[in-house]
C-alpha cells in the first residue's frame, strides 16, 4: 500500500508528470509501420522542416501527421506559452491500437481474414 495521504501522493504523481506540449491520435486507420515511416523523418527536426517534410510526404499518414504536428504546435503556444521558432519534435511514436478483423470470400467456400489495424500516435514536442 501507498504511504501518506491521499493529496500527498497525487501531488508527488503529478511532480513527476511529464509537462511538455503534446497531441495523441487515437484510433487512427493506419498500421503503426505505415505511420512510422512518417515519424522517423520528422523525429528530431525543428517544427518548420517536420511541417515541410509532412506537407509534401505522399503517404497517407503524412495527412493526419500533419493535423497532429500542428496541434501539437499549438498547445505549445497556447498552453505552455512557448515560442514556435524554438520548437523541435523530441519525440513522435505510433503504438498498436485495436484490429478490426473482416472476412474476405475466396474460392471454393473458404474465408480469408483481413485485419485492418488502427494506431494511437503521439507527438511531443520541446524547446531548445
Amino acid at each position: 500500500m501507498a504511504k501518506g495521504h491521499r493529496s500527498q501522493i497525487k501531488r508527488e504523481r503529478n511532480a513527476q508528470k511529464d509537462t511538455r506540449p503534446s497531441a495523441k491520435l487515437s484510433y487512427a486507420r493506419v498500421s503503426v509501420q505505415k505511420a512510422c515511416f512518417v515519424l522517423d523523418a520528422i523525429r528530431g527536426k525543428d517544427v518548420q522542416s517536420a511541417l515541410g517534410i509532412v506537407t509534401y510526404n505522399p503517404r497517407y499518414a503524412s495527412s493526419l501527421i500533419e493535423k497532429l504536428l500542428k496541434s501539437a504546435i499549438a498547445n505549445a503556444e497556447n498552453n505552455n506559452g512557448m515560442n514556435v521558432e524554438n520548437l523541435y519534435v523530441a519525440e513522435c511514436y505510433a503504438n498498436k491500437g485495436p484490429t478490426m478483423k473482416r472476412v474476405k470470400p475466396r474460392a471454393q467456400g473458404r474465408a480469408y481474414r483481413i485485419e485492418k489495424r488502427m494506431s494511437h500516435i503521439t507527438i511531443v514536442l520541446d524547446e531548445k
